[in-house]
């Protein structure tokens, strides 16, 4: 199995060794959500006991090849191709939709690799990394044609996270804050400062990532209906803290730290992916572990059970 991961992971950790400028953290300026979504699947391979044949293995290492020569190819001219679709597809945020496509490549190039080494069982033995890949291309795809508030139903939760995150500016006494629908007018340390909350950075679009790969891999663990439906909803409630925490340190840095709007930008780009993913991670492994330990103390009890023997 360790050679099947090793060939996945491939075209990921050349990208990492020829081109680590662009393993931003920011969800819509790099590719640092290659690195989680090998964790993923690292974490859903590692220890399983499959053999898989050397026939299918080397015929995917042709496959991985296709995906670093269109790594390098995006530096000799094809991601100018790539951008010249621009003007015919109508595209909003060029960076989105170039970055759209490499999470594309590799989401196929996952899904074929876990198809030819597992079958129709892959779903169910390793779905995490590949349903984020595909989940965070289509959140870009989004952001690519319909920047900003230009998506209705993804921009209508937003004024209500500003409102309460205006709420505990206040009541904290970091400064003086009000709202208007998306905008928030700020005044601290710094001066005053206006922020305009869109979806993304709200973090909607952690939401519906989060239902991907939370919805998949509860498909695959053998427990009881209620029990998943709890898990998944506390992982609801995790994830949209976690984005409010994001709006509160956005506003946090404006009132305590700078209100120079470079700086600014910088903290923003980082600020969501760096809560978000590593909460997602963390969230996963704490259902794995007390769901393991649930499984070896009913097995540790069916065996001391009389009426079992």
């Amino acid at each position: 199995m360790l050679i099947g991961i090793a060939i996945i992971a491939s075209p990921i950790v050349f990208a990492i060794i020829a081109f680590p400028d662009s393993f931003s953290l920011s969800w819509n300026q790099g590719r640092g959500g290659f690195i989680f979504a090998l964790v993923f699947i690292v974490a859903e391979l590692i220890g399983l006991k499959i053999i898989i044949s050397k026939k299918r293995l080397l015929s995917v290492i042709p496959i991985a090849g296709v995906v670093i020569v269109y790594l390098v190819g995006l530096e000799y001219g094809l991601r100018d191709f790539i951008l010249s679709g621009e003007e015919l597809f109508n595209v909003q945020l060029i960076y989105s939709w170039t970055w759209m496509w490499d999470f594309i490549i590799m989401s196929i190039f996952v899904v074929v690799a876990l198809s030819i080494f597992f079958g129709k069982r892959w779903i169910r033995i390793a779905p995490a990394g590949p349903i984020f890949l595909a989940g965070s291309a289509i959140i870009l795809s989004l952001d690519a044609f319909f920047p900003y508030d230009s998506l209705g139903p993804l921009q209508y939760v937003v004024p209500y996270l500003v409102q309460t995150n205006v709420w505990l500016i206040n009541v904290l006494d970091l400064g003086t804050a009000t709202a208007r629908d998306n905008i928030m007018f700020l005044k601290g340390d710094f001066g005053p400062m206006v922020l305009q909350v869109f979806w993304p950075s709200a973090g909607v679009h952690s939401v519906i990532i989060y239902s991907l790969v939370m919805g998949a891999f509860l498909l695959k663990m053998n427990i009881h209906r209620n029990r998943k439906l709890i898990y998944f909803s506390i992982g609801i409630a995790g994830t949209i803290g976690v984005n409010m925490i994001r709006i509160f340190s956005l506003s946090w840095y404006a009132l305590k730290v700078t209100t120079d709007a470079k700086q600014w930008e910088e903290f923003h780009s980082v600020a969501g992916e760096i809560m978000f993913l590593p909460w997602l991670f963390v969230f996963l492994l704490i259902v794995i572990i007390i769901e393991t330990r649930r499984l070896k103390k009913s097995e540790s009890e069916g065996k001391i059970n009389p009426k079992n023997n």
